[in-house]
C-alpha cells in the first residue's frame, strides 16, 4: 500500500479527481445533454475519447506525486476494469430492448445508474479495504470468488440474461404503484393526485443491480492488483465514468466481439489464482498488466478474424408489454 491514502499528495489527487468527477456530470446532464435527444456515434466517440484522455491524465498525475509503481497499478485496474465493464454493455442492450426503451432517453438511465453506481461502488470498495485492512485472508476469498467467476463466466450462455424478473425489480413492483407506459424520461408521474412509478424507474433499477452484481467480481479483481483504497477506487470510478459513452459506442456491434467473453474468464481466473498464490509467488504489476492487455487483445482479435456465425432462432429479446 501507498501509505495513508490522505497524505498530501493523495488530497491533491483526491482533490483533482472529484473536481472531474463532479464538473463533468454537471455539464454532462446540465449543459450538453439537457434535452433527452438520441446520442450519434460521432458524440459517443468524443466523450469515449474525452473520459480515456482524462483518465490517463489523472494517471499522470499519480505517477508524478506517487510513483512508478502505483501509476502502474492504477493503469492496471483501470484496464482491467475498463474490460470488464464491457460485459455490462451486454446487459444494458438486453435491459433496454427488453423494456422497449426508447434510444433518446437510454442516456439518461445511464447517467443515474452511473451516479448511483459511484455511490455503491465507493461503499463496497472502501468497505472491502477495510476488511483486507484487518483480516489479510479476506484476500483469498477474493481470489477464490474471482476464479469461481471466471469458470460462470467461461460457460454461460447471453440467454441467461433475464432483465424482467430480478429480485430488485420484483422488490421495486411491491413498493411502487406503477403505470403501464412510459411517460418520456420520467421515472415517477402524478395522476389523479397519485405518485406512480413508471416503466423507466424498473428500468434503472436493473441497470443499477446488475452493476452491483458485476461489481462482486470486478472489484476483488482490482483489489488483486492492488490494496491500496485509493489507487482502487479512482480506477474504477474513472472506469465506469466512460462507460456510457462506450455503450453507444459499441451498442450495434458489441455482438461481434463473441470471444471476449472467453477472454474476461481468463483474467479473472489470472488474478483470483494471483491472488490465492501470492503468499508464494509474487508477479509484478507490469507482468499482470502485460497478461490482462495480451489476453483482452487476443480475443477482440480472434472475434474479429472468426465471426460469430448466425444460429437459426437467434433474436433480439421482446419488448415489454
Amino acid at each position: 500500500m501507498t501509505g495513508s491514502m490522505f497524505d498530501a499528495a493523495h488530497l491533491e489527487l483526491w482533490a483533482i479527481f472529484w473536481g472531474i468527477v463532479v464538473a463533468l456530470l454537471f455539464l454532462d446532464l446540465a449543459v450538453f445533454n439537457k434535452r433527452a435527444h438520441k446520442i450519434t456515434l460521432k458524440e459517443a466517440a468524443v466523450w469515449s475519447v474525452v473520459w480515456i484522455f482524462l483518465s490517463l491524465l489523472f494517471n499522470g498525475g499519480v505517477w508524478w506525486l506517487l510513483g512508478d509503481e502505483p501509476a502502474l497499478q492504477f493503469l492496471t485496474g483501470y484496464v482491467v476494469e475498463k474490460s470488464l465493464s464491457v460485459d455490462n454493455l451486454f446487459v444494458f442492450l438486453v435491459v433496454f430492448r427488453f423494456f422497449g426503451v426508447d434510444s433518446k432517453y437510454q442516456h439518461r438511465v445511464l447517467y443515474w445508474g452511473v451516479l448511483g453506481a459511484i455511490i455503491l461502488r465507493t461503499i463496497m470498495i472502501l468497505a472491502g479495504a477495510v476488511l483486507v485492512a484487518r483480516f489479510q485472508w479476506v484476500l483469498y476469498i477474493f481470489g477464490a470468488i474471482l476464479v469461481i467467476s471466471g469458470l460462470k463466466l467461461l460457460i454461460r450462455k447471453d440467454a441467461e440474461v433475464n432483465a424482467g424478473n430480478n429480485l430488485a425489480v420484483k422488490i421495486c413492483r411491491k413498493l411502487f404503484p406503477m403505470t403501464e407506459e412510459f411517460h418520456g424520461q420520467s421515472f415517477f408521474v402524478r395522476e389523479e393526485g397519485r405518485l406512480l412509478a413508471t416503466p423507466m424507474l424498473l428500468v434503472l433499477v436493473t441497470v443499477e443491480f446488475t452493476d452491483v452484481l458485476f461489481a462482486v467480481d470486478s472489484i476483488p479483481a482490482v483489489f488483486g492488483i492492488t490494496q491500496d483504497p485509493f489507487i482502487i477506487l479512482t480506477s474504477n470510478i474513472f472506469a465506469i465514468m466512460g462507460l456510457r459513452a462506450l455503450y453507444f459506442l459499441l451498442a450495434g456491434i458489441i455482438d461481434r466481439f463473441h470471444y471476449l467473453q472467453t477472454g474476461l474468464a481468463a483474467v479473472l481466473t489470472f488474478i483470483g489464482v494471483k491472488m490465492l498464490v501470492a503468499e508464494w509467488i509474487h508477479i509484478p504489476t507490469l507482468t499482470s498488466l502485460s497478461i490482462v492487455a495480451l489476453t483482452l487483445g487476443l480475443s477482440v482479435v480472434l472475434s474479429l478474424a472468426f465471426p460469430k456465425k448466425e444460429e437459426p432462432g437467434d433474436s433480439a429479446p421482446t419488448p415489454a408489454s
